[in-house]
């Protein structure tokens, strides 16, 4: 599932490869969307997927206020458009489409997780 909303972002934070971008337990004030590059969502020290352009990350703190669930690692060079929960709740009254969308990666992510388990 690819959200291009932000593929024009101008609001960028470029990462290295390696750099986390955030970890595991931290408190989640944004979200990202990769507007270029891949992130590696990593739990218990093991990659269980690979975000690419066109991909979220961190939303579920911005949904539900708990802690990161997961380590978020650059895998390339990225570039991600940090959201944070005022513009959040914008996309989401404004845009439903956008809110549909950031379901359904859940939806996926959950099925993922259960499939692991």
């Amino acid at each position: 599932m690819s959200i291009d909303i932000f593929k024009n972002s101008t609001n960028t934070t470029e990462f290295a490869p390696g750099e986390v971008i955030f970890k595991e337990g931290e408190s989640g004030e944004v979200m990202y969307a990769v507007v270029e590059g891949t992130v590696d969502i990593v739990l218990a020290g093991q990659t269980i997927e690979k975000v690419e352009a066109g991909g979220i990350i961190g939303e579920l703190a911005l949904v539900d206020n708990s802690p990161r669930g997961a380590t978020a690692v650059a895998a390339s060079a990225a570039r991600l458009a940090p959201v944070d929960k005022r513009h959040f709740t914008f996309l989401v009254q404004e845009h439903p489409t956008f809110a549909l969308q950031v379901m359904s990666v859940m939806a996926a992510r959950l099925r993922q997780a259960d499939q692991r388990s």
